[in-house]
């Protein structure tokens, strides 16, 4: 396998923390393997983009080992609120994590799956994924991650050949399997399960690997831990709320410790800046609606705090708990002056440009894919009517963080809302024409590298 010997560093580190974490599995064996997405920036990142397309089909539709690292692939045990229910009956149920390597900046990286077949948590499910499915997490990430929104992104997307049937779509619907590049797969679901278990000793083992492996710390301490998990997602939470974007399904077995986004179901992007926006059609409550999602997460970090008092005291964690606002506030100022394309100036300046502009933007229900291009640089054009003067004032001292020379700031704003989403699918399933998908990402790495 003609791996780049240079780029490539695997890693084992997942086999630290022990069969009490994880079950081996083996990858169902598909009928078909046809690549439909091979996502070689990522690839070259972790060594493995000198592939050819019959090797990465092998490799991530057959699931041959990768040299060196993990033997065999992993299913990984953990429990989580769901929309705030305790369930402890969850885990890996269709997918698993099957290599580990370094990648250019030294992080340790996961390659896991999802739709590669039943595990031991599968419960009542086939363990497939849709291809529909599979499109819509490639846009998903390929978005966020031009957004500046830390993300897992999607490696690799190959047809599987078998027909599924789904309750949410027409049935039967294609199949693919998906793998995911990601900075670890250690949810805060994870932590609970120890803690439900009250296994004290898989407490320790699994904070030494997060402090260790995740963030570079030679520690065990679970209060330093949660120091850095709160950061972490508050930063998250800040940079959602800057992309617009929704993911609908803030459990915390969907919480990665690394304050990484990932696994993505029924997001969308908010149209307008509406609090009160929702991304799946079954969350009635509006539990984890755009406005709520700061909320959402900061719930789902007080589950580990909750969790790790199995190993700590609860004083220093209650204190690190209550930090969270305090760390989200300065995240979100930033998030939007970044997304505006500003310099910061003051504190209070900062504060009150974003004050003044989610008011307008809440107000008027201005597009904010368009207002955010607009305003790139801080020149609010002519266009914006009196609403938008205050707006306008407040910018006007701000010198830009980018200059808008790029060509993408010649043409429209990239956005992502369902419409399109929709539009991309149906050539796909009406023609297997692929060529809106990757006509699509093409046009969101372009915005990408005019934001810098």
């Amino acid at each position: 396998m003609p791996i780049d010997p240079q780029a490539y560093r695997p890693e084992t580190a997942l086999l630290d923390l022990g069969p009490t974490l994880w079950d081996p599995v083996e990858a169902a064996d598909f009928p078909q393997t046809m690549l439909r997405f091979r996502n070689d920036k990522a690839a070259t990142q972790i060594g493995l983009g000198t592939l050819t397309d019959a090797e990465w089909t092998q490799a991530f539709g057959r699931f041959t080992p990768l040299p060196g690292t993990l033997p065999q692939p992993l299913a990984l045990r953990y429990h989580g609120h769901q929309f705030r229910q305790y369930n402890p009956d969850i885990g890996d149920g269709r997918g698993f994590t099957f290599a580990q390597m370094r990648d250019d900046r030294g992080r340790l990286m996961d390659l896991g799956t999802k739709g590669s077949g039943q595990t031991p948590y599968s419960r009542f499910g086939d363990g497939r994924l849709t291809l529909k499915g599979g499109v819509r997490e490639i846009l998903a990430t390929e978005m966020l991650e031009a957004l500046n929104v830390p993300t897992s992104r999607t490696l690799s997307l190959i047809e599987t050949g078998e027909e599924l049937a789904r309750g949410d779509e027409p049935s039967p619907t294609r199949s693919a399997v998906m793998v995911r590049l990601s900075h670890g797969h250690i949810r805060i679901g994870t932590f609970q399960r120890l803690a439900y278990l009250q296994d004290e000793d898989g407490m320790r083992t699994v904070v030494r690997y997060a402090l260790r492996h995740l963030y570079g710390e030679d520690s065990d301490d679970p209060v330093r831990l949660l120091d850095l998990v709160v950061t972490r997602t508050a930063t998250l939470a800040a940079r959602y709320m800057a992309a617009g974007f929704v993911h609908g399904v803030l459990n915390s077995d969907n919480i990665n410790v690394t304050g990484e986004s990932f696994d993505y179901g029924p997001w969308r992007f908010a149209p307008t800046w509406d609090p009160a926006f929702t991304a799946a059609y079954f969350d009635h409550a509006g539990l984890y609606a755009f406005g709520r999602q700061p909320e959402a997460i900061h719930w789902d970090v007080m589950q580990l705090a909750a969790s790790l008092r199995l190993i700590a005291d609860s004083d220093p964690l209650v204190a690190l708990i209550e930090q969270f606002g305090p760390r989200y506030q300065p995240q979100i100022t930033a998030a939007l002056l970044w997304r505006m394309g500003v310099l910061p100036r003051s504190p209070d300046e900062d504060r009150a440009l974003v004050q003044v502009m989610e008011r307008a933007l809440r107000t008027t229900a201005t597009p904010m894919d368009r207002f955010f291009f607009d305003a790139f640089g801080g020149a609010l054009p002519a266009g914006y009517g009196p609403e938008w003067d205050a707006v306008r004032a407040a910018l006007a001292p701000y010198g830009p963080r980018k200059a808008r020379s790029h060509a993408y700031w010649q043409g429209e704003p990239c956005s992502m809302l369902i419409d399109e989403v929709e539009a991309i699918w149906d050539p796909i399933a009406a023609h297997d024409d692929w060529s809106a998908l990757h006509a699509k990402v093409a046009a969101i790495r372009t915005m990408g590298a005019a934001l810098g």
